[in-house]
């Protein structure tokens, strides 16, 4: 049989003359990227209708509510977007070493120590310009963030230290490690009730959006996803990533730098992380207290799961459990449910995303196809 050979750059594919190429392959293939996750978030709602069930509620009252509660209203689309902005950047601290086939799930220590050495770093500069106190906040909290995730990147990189329990027990470490320098020796004398580091000043707050009341959050985590999926997809560093993730054995053999890759990888999604932290402290609550622990860094690992660590899938799977957050308060009042119970329903949407990832490349209807010519 003879053989028609193509070549692409550097790439050469070999296909039989008899065959004609599957041209509807990359549409199943994208319909398989898209449908599955859909298909597990439907899954996740009718086990969780089976517990509201059980405690007498009904799902489509709830149902209705998480929409009323996330887009009924102006007001609503606001505080949903406004739930959203964190965890653009702390998805990114899950996404960007997964390409690497790195699990790390301890983003929420490096939001609150990133927004704890925001504080720190603005509190001197009180009487310099606003700008330049953002800036300094922001590098700060980037920088602390991007020490905290890079010491469990260097720590699998150097040691071969599982990375998944490594960020996890350096997120206690790091919430510890918050919660006695707020409670101690940063403490503003002030904050009785709650205790809270001073204040960075009204001066040196992130104004709103024009015509809303959002704040640049929201903007900053949007450009940082696209400009993390053209790393990913368009640079040589992103091939080399993704080379890595997908059989290391093979990058090794080609000379790449994978103990650098694996660091960097960590410290840039950390990076992201810590500046969750600094525009939560210097956009929402002016100093650092315990609401920076909000749980954003746990959330931001279910949200790359469901985007499949696609930067750009990220911002709309952020603004969907943004807006889950969102109706927490609403469903408190109108059904009697509590807090808890949004979390559970983030709790069934894992499990259920988790389980179907064995489903990838296992339904033959999304698989090539040979056709004769």
């Amino acid at each position: 049989m003879t053989a028609i050979s193509a070549s692409a750059g550097a790439a050469s594919i070999t296909v039989p003359s008899g065959l004609a190429p599957d041209r509807t392959y990359p549409a199943r293939r994208a319909l398989e990227a898209v449908g599955i996750p859909l298909a597990a978030l439907v899954i996740a709602f009718v086990a969780f209708s089976i517990f509201l069930l059980a405690l007498g509620k009904s799902p489509s009252d709830f149902a209705l509510l998480v929409w009323k509660g996330a887009f009924g209203s102006w007001f609503s689309v606001q505080n949903t977007l406004q739930r959203a902005a964190p965890l653009l950047l702390t998805a990114l601290c899950v996404a960007l070493p997964a390409q690497l086939g790195l699990v790390i799930i301890g983003g929420e220590g490096a939001v609150v120590l990133g927004g704890l050495a925001a504080t720190v770093v603005a509190l001197p500069l009180s009487g310099a310009p606003p700008v330049l106190v953002q800036i300094a906040m922001a590098i700060a909290g980037a920088a602390m963030g991007a020490v905290w995730i890079g010491i469990a990147g260097a720590l699998r990189a150097l040691r071969g230290v599982n990375e998944t329990i490594s960020s996890l027990l350096l997120a206690y470490i790091g919430l510890a490690l918050f919660n006695h320098l707020v409670e101690g020796p940063l403490r503003d004398p002030a904050s009785l009730n709650k205790p809270s580091t001073w204040g960075i000043g009204e001066a040196n707050m992130m104004a709103a959006l024009p015509g809303t009341e959002l704040h640049p959050g929201l903007l900053v985590g949007a450009i940082a996803c696209v400009l993390c999926w053209v790393l990913i997809s368009r640079t040589s560093v992103g091939f080399a990533a993704r080379v890595t993730g997908g059989n290391l054995r093979a990058a090794q053999l080609q000379g790449l730098k994978v103990a650098r890759l694996v660091i960097a990888a960590c410290a840039l999604g950390g990076a992201f992380a810590g500046l969750a932290g600094m525009i939560e402290v210097a956009a929402v609550h002016g100093r650092a207290n315990a609401s920076l622990a909000a749980g954003y860094g746990y959330t931001g690992v279910l949200i790359a799961f469901l985007a499949r660590h696609n930067p750009i899938a990220i911002m709309p799977m952020a603004v969907l459990l943004g807006g889950i957050g969102a109706a927490g308060g609403l469903l408190q009042r109108r059904m009697g449910l509590p807090d808890a119970t949004v979390l559970l329903l983030e709790g069934f949407i894992f499990v259920a995303i988790l389980a179907s990832e064995t489903l990838y490349g296992r339904i033959l209807w999304f698989q090539p196809r040979e056709r004769r010519a």
